[in-house]
């Protein structure tokens, strides 16, 4: 008996230190390792062909060569250069490859190799053994023959496999998408941890269900093969990991991701109006708009949000057609009338001054964002002028824009970028088309055109 506790208690002793020798792995830092120990995502294609078609084009394939992202990025290396804040706080994410192997700095990537200028690409993720905690980028990475994914059963001739559950997880995702002040830990964003303190943590649903499966709103089972010597599977991931931006997909001519990602957007949200349909003259009428976060699994909008920008737009005119009431137009410079609300966080400097450079932000002045399966209520009034008709009819239509125009304007030069304006609820409801004003015939055209341009380049 005593030999029996004896070594039970080794037993539990080298399991302890096994624990605690396992979960001591350091993020990886610049140094660790050189780029060409990294593969292309293309050679990736040759058995991986639908899953590298997903992700070419994606957000995160164009996480580096953002012309967005690299305008802020030389802004910041500017400050990070006069302030001594560290040169690969932004990259650790967008071009985590050419961090490790510190190709990065300098910020104007005239170090990057081909591998790390593709951003968020197929062997950096699938390279990732272990995290090291949320937000800032903690991974540790094991790159080599091994290529870690979410499947005990894979064989492969091409590399070794390994199954790691984190690949299901949610935390996967929020090693970049929460954001953190790399002086103040301020938090600057935060989409992990929203989703983590939602009804969707509580009910199972997890970032892949929506981000990586066809469900947009919840996981949708997408039947293929993960590689194409592979079997048949009731449900492959999808690799589009599309979120909110019709902006730079639109420009970059990524079409099929600015259409899914404006599909996204018409599915996070809904709008409830309680208004009258006739008053007397001089009474005041008083309109209460609803505005539901129904689909999104966390905040609208999420991520960064000092730049992003959701309003409502209420209009209101008798039977004659004559308007009554007009709050949240755009002027001709594409400035949101004053009087809207906006919903986005505004972050405060050292002087308490708003600022959209995170970089700056010491504080945050507002955040009135609506989080998941949350609503909120918007309450307008006039008075009835003396010469209006009745019926009056009311619309209100939810928008969001990636960026202000002006800031664009500021960054690229009045006229060199137009931000698209993304209807996300309308009422009355109307039908919801993937590429707004273009229409269905039109949506197609762009769709077939957009992939006969992306395979000539090819």
């Amino acid at each position: 008996m005593k030999s029996l506790g004896l070594l039970s208690l080794i037993i539990t002793t080298l399991f302890a230190g096994l624990i605690v020798f396992t979960g001591a792995a350091a993020p990886s830092e610049p140094g660790d390792f050189t780029s060409d120990q990294f593969t292309r995502s293309g050679i990736c294609s040759n058995c991986h062909g639908s899953s590298f078609g997903e992700w070419d084009g994606s957000m995160h394939s164009n996480a580096d060569s953002d012309f967005f992202y690299q305008a802020t990025l030389q802004e910041y290396g500017v400050a990070a250069e006069a302030q001594g804040l560290s040169p690969d706080f932004c990259s650790r994410c967008h071009t985590p490859i050419g961090v490790v192997s510190t190709e990065i700095p300098p910020l104007d990537g005239s170090h990057l190799s081909e591998v790390s200028k593709e951003g968020v690409q197929c062997d950096f993720c699938h390279s990732v053994a272990e995290s090291e905690g949320i937000g800032n980028a903690p991974f540790v990475l094991e790159p080599g023959d091994v290529k870690w994914g979410n499947r005990p059963d894979t064989e492969s001739a091409s590399h070794e496999t390994e199954a790691h559950e984190f690949y299901n997880e949610s935390a996967y995702c929020g090693m970049c998408h929460n954001i953190y002040h790399p002086v103040n830990n301020l938090t600057l964003g935060a989409t992990y941890t929203e989703w983590e303190e939602s009804p969707y943590a509580e009910e199972g649903v997890n970032c892949q269900a929506c981000h990586m499966t066809p469900g947009i709103v919840g996981f949708e089972e997408n039947p293929g093969k993960a590689a194409s010597t592979g079997p048949e599977r009731e449900h492959v991931y999808t690799h589009h990991f599309v979120g909110a931006n019709a902006f730079v997909t639109d420009v970059m001519g990524e079409t099929r991701h600015e259409k899914r990602a404006i599909e996204y957007l018409q599915h996070a949200a809904e709008l409830e109006v309680n208004a009258p349909d006739s008053t007397e003259s001089g009474e005041s009428v008083e309109v209460e708009i609803k505005i539901m976060n129904i689909g999104a699994g966390h905040k609208i909008p999420t991520g960064v949000t000092e730049d992003r920008e959701m309003w409502l737009e209420l209009t209101v005119n008798d039977s004659e057609g004559r308007e009554l009431y007009h709050s949240g137009a755009l002027d001709s410079a594409g400035k949101i009338d004053s009087g809207a609300t906006i919903y986005h966080t505004v972050f405060a400097d050292s002087e308490g001054k708003p600022t959209v450079k995170l970089w700056e932000a010491e504080s945050i002045l507002s955040d009135n964002r609506i989080g998941p399966k949350g609503s909120v209520v918007e309450k307008h009034s006039f008075v009835m002028p003396e010469n209006a008709s009745n019926p009056i009819s009311t619309k209100a239509v939810l928008h969001y824009r990636s960026a202000p125009q002006e800031h664009i304007d500021e960054l690229f030069g009045e006229g060199a970028y137009n931000v698209p304006v993304i209807d996300m609820a309308t009422y009355p409801e109307k039908e919801k088309t993937s590429t707004p004003g273009f229409g269905i015939t039109g949506a197609i055209i762009a769709l077939y055109l957009g992939t006969t341009l992306r395979r000539r380049k090819k």
